[in-house]
Order: C-alpha cells, then sequence, then structure tokens
C-alpha cells in the first residue's frame, strides 16, 4: 500500500513540474528563437508644382528649365532583407533544478529567449529625463514672401511676375555691394555679413521659386514580411508590382514592372542512425545536460526587378534548426563554464571557463 501511495505521489509531483514552473524554486523555461524574413524597400517620390509665374520665367529672369506642370514620379531604391526574431512556443525548454548545474544561473531576456549562462552582470543605464535646461522649445514661423510694396501693388499676373523679378535683380545687386565693400552700412565683422548673405540669398530662392516652381524629394518604404513553418515550406515566392508613375501598384497598371521574391529554405535533419544511438553507451560517451542549443537552418532570399538582382542575402532561419543538448560534463568542476548564445539562432557564440 505504502508503495502505491510513493508510485501516485511522484506521478502527481511530475505533472505539476511539467505544468507550471516557478524560477525561484524548480525549474525555470525558455523558448528557443522564430524567425521571420523581412525585406523592407525604399523608394522615392519626387513632385514637381509649376510656380505662379513659370509662364514668364524665361523671358523676365532667362530660365528656361522651370517646371511648366505639375507631377509625381517615383523610384524604386533598392531593399534591405533582415530578420525578426520572436520566441518559439511551440519550443519550450523546462530546465530543473539538478545537482552541480545551478538553473539561477540561465541568463534570459524579457522575451523568453536564452543568451548565456552564468554571464557576468551588467550595469544597466538608467534612462534620466531631460531637465528643462537641456530642453529648447520650439518656435513655429509663417514663411512669408520677401513682397514689396511695388509687387502687392501690381495688377494682373504679368504685371506681379515683373515687380517679382525686379525685385530678384535688387537682391542681387546688393549682394554684389556688400561683397564689394560699396555699401554705406556694410556688415561689421565676417559674421554679420554671412548672416546677411544668407538672409539675402533665402529671400531670392523663395522668389525664384515662384518662376522656377518647386521641387521635392520624399523617402518613403514598404515592408514585407513572411515567417515560414512546418517541415514541408521549402520556398516562399511572391510578386510586387512597381510604377514610375504610382509607386507601389497591382499587377492591373499597365506600366507597373514586376518585383520577384523569391527564396530557399533549407531544414536541419538528424540523421536517424541505430549504430549512433548504439554508440552513446560506449566508454566515451558523454551524458546530455538539459540546456539544449539550436542549430538553425536557413534561407537563401533573392529580389529581382527589372531582370537585375536588387537583392540577395543568406539568412539563418531558427525554427527550422534542431536542438543539441550541452554535454553534462562542461557543467562539472570547481568553476562553471560561461556560455554566450545568439538570441536570434539560439547557436552558441562562445564557451569559456
Amino acid at each position: 500500500m505504502k508503495t502505491f501511495l510513493m508510485v501516485l505521489l511522484t506521478v502527481a509531483l511530475t505533472n505539476l513540474n511539467d505544468n507550471y514552473h516557478n524560477p525561484n524554486e524548480s525549474a525555470i523555461t525558455y523558448y528557443s528563437p522564430k524567425t521571420s524574413i523581412v525585406l523592407d524597400f525604399a523608394y522615392y517620390e519626387e513632385k514637381q508644382e509649376v510656380g505662379p509665374f513659370a509662364l514668364f520665367a524665361e523671358s523676365l529672369l532667362g530660365i528656361k528649365d522651370a517646371v511648366m506642370e505639375n507631377s509625381t514620379t517615383y523610384s524604386l531604391e533598392g531593399v534591405r532583407i533582415h530578420t525578426r526574431t520572436e520566441a518559439d512556443f511551440s519550443r519550450a525548454h523546462n530546465i530543473v533544478a539538478e545537482k552541480g548545474m545551478p538553473i539561477q544561473l540561465l541568463n534570459i531576456n524579457e522575451r523568453g529567449l536564452l543568451i548565456g549562462y552564468n554571464l557576468p552582470p551588467q550595469e544597466k543605464e538608467s534612462k534620466r529625463s531631460p531637465s528643462r535646461e537641456g530642453v529648447k522649445s520650439r518656435i513655429t514661423t509663417t514663411n512669408v514672401l520677401p513682397y514689396s510694396e511695388e509687387i502687392l501693388e501690381a495688377k494682373g499676373v504679368a504685371a506681379q511676375a515683373k515687380a517679382v523679378a525686379k525685385q530678384i535683380f535688387r537682391i542681387r545687386e546688393m549682394r554684389m555691394y556688400i561683397l564689394g565693400g560699396e555699401v554705406e552700412h556694410a556688415p561689421a565683422d565676417g559674421r554679420a555679413m554671412k548672416l546677411v548673405l544668407d538672409e539675402l540669398d533665402k529671400q531670392e530662392a523663395q522668389l525664384l521659386e515662384l518662376f522656377v516652381g518647386k521641387k521635392s524629394v520624399q523617402t518613403l518604404s514598404k515592408q514585407v514580411v513572411c515567417c515560414p513553418q512546418g517541415d514541408t515550406f521549402k520556398q516562399w515566392q511572391e510578386e510586387l508590382y512597381f510604377s514610375e508613375e504610382n509607386g507601389f501598384t497591382d499587377a492591373e497598371n499597365i506600366d507597373a514592372q514586376k518585383i520577384n521574391i523569391h527564396a530557399e529554405f533549407q531544414h536541419q535533419f538528424i540523421q536517424q542512425d541505430n549504430d549512433a544511438k548504439k554508440a552513446k553507451k560506449g566508454k566515451n560517451a558523454t551524458e546530455p545536460s538539459q540546456i539544449v542549443y539550436n542549430l538553425p537552418g536557413n534561407a537563401e532570399v533573392m529580389v529581382t526587378y527589372k531582370d537585375e538582382t536588387i537583392g540577395k542575402r543568406t539568412l539563418p532561419v531558427a525554427q527550422f534548426g534542431i536542438d543539441i543538448p550541452l554535454p553534462k560534463d562542461i557543467f562539472t568542476g570547481t568553476q562553471l563554464p560561461v556560455i554566450v548564445f545568439n538570441e536570434k539562432t539560439g547557436n552558441i557564440v562562445s564557451i569559456s571557463k
């Protein structure tokens, strides 16, 4: 009867350890990493806006390359291929406390990924809120054009354009006089002269914009993510479409060019060799510990656009890897090992004592 009760008690404790682990008492749980393939496409949006005096740019100022039509064009800059890591909750590792291997020395980050064993403590930088002395207030100013009284009183577009052109010539003359030292109240020193000249340049650019138009370039981005899973997942193929008139669009756009994404995945496999299993029982066999590292698979990713390769990279894929236990004998001796793991792949970075 006593034997039967002991068996029931052992089973109950085992089930309790399997379903609930208190890191401060009997067990610690960590997870193998899971990899997502991330493609960040960068492209430019260039806008051109016609100035209100564009028709008078050549006759009044001799400008021949003024913007004469509003337009927006796009150009693909390139793609950055990288990975994103998260915990793979389907691959949990419960490390139970045992003699000779303190599990409290396991270093696990906030996402539940193993980053080391017996790592030296690192001081965390305190995040202090900035003092009011170091905070500069931002003052929003309205961009007012440097119109003269003649410009404001001009009637009609042609008269206004002529008055603005005269103002531009006056600014240029003033710049020449200052540089030649021909003004009565010249700037006192070099710094003051630079401030005056910078302001004149700014005013001229603002007025010239009324003739030549505005040109602006903005950098935009598009992200594509793939999280491959499953033993049969071998390839990832996806098509995107990019148009110089519309940016990223769909296949129905007549001027769109195709972007091909192709990835080949390689899984790691354990060779089921009976002889190797039997060899574990030999004299030179090493007993495995509870701590395992991950030997990741990999992915060959290629991105092509207009029949040219714009991105190619080989990346590790943690979920296509295999768990390999560390030998128990490295935890024996008077000095415990210092082990650094790669949190993105689960592989070993270094082992030292």
